[in-house]
């Protein structure tokens, strides 16, 4: 059996060029290749069949390190908490007041792209800052 060596984190969503977009801002990826053929994904996505057109969105590390994501339109509004979100690694290596300090710069950067700051959980005895935010469709996702 052999060890899987990709994956692709997939969102269900209303608005999948939208949100993709949010997220490679957050994350510095960019759009994914359009398929040949194609000039652009509007073209692509006119060229499916009625009903297919705009059904997802996707972006990519540019350095090939990251998980591809994807963004598929699904009829259904988020209803609960996400089972699983992700943890933008944004003080990877800080401690104290300087990891916060740059959780909440990031935290500034990413309010007027339409993220909403939800709490920031203050360092304890075991774990350091951090703060819960949510995407531009309401999606959980932590700033760490």
């Amino acid at each position: 059996m052999s060890s899987i060596k990709q994956f692709q984190v997939t969102f269900d969503c209303a608005e999948p060029e939208r949100v993709a977009r949010f997220w490679c801002e957050v994350l510095g990826y960019v759009v994914s290749p359009v398929p040949k053929g194609f000039d652009t994904w509007d073209d692509y996505h006119r060229s499916l069949p009625p009903g297919h057109q705009v059904q997802w969105f996707s972006c990519i590390d540019p350095s090939g390190v990251g998980p591809r994501l994807l963004f598929q339109r699904v009829p259904e509004g988020k209803v609960v908490k996400n089972r699983v979100h992700l943890c933008v690694r944004a003080g990877t290596g800080l401690v104290g007041e300087e990891r916060l300090a740059t959780l909440q710069a990031e935290c500034a950067r990413l309010v007027p792209l339409g993220a909403v700051h939800v709490q920031t959980l203050l360092a304890d005895d075991e774990n350091e800052s951090c703060i819960v935010m949510q995407d531009i469709e309401g999606n959980e996702f932590c700033l760490d």
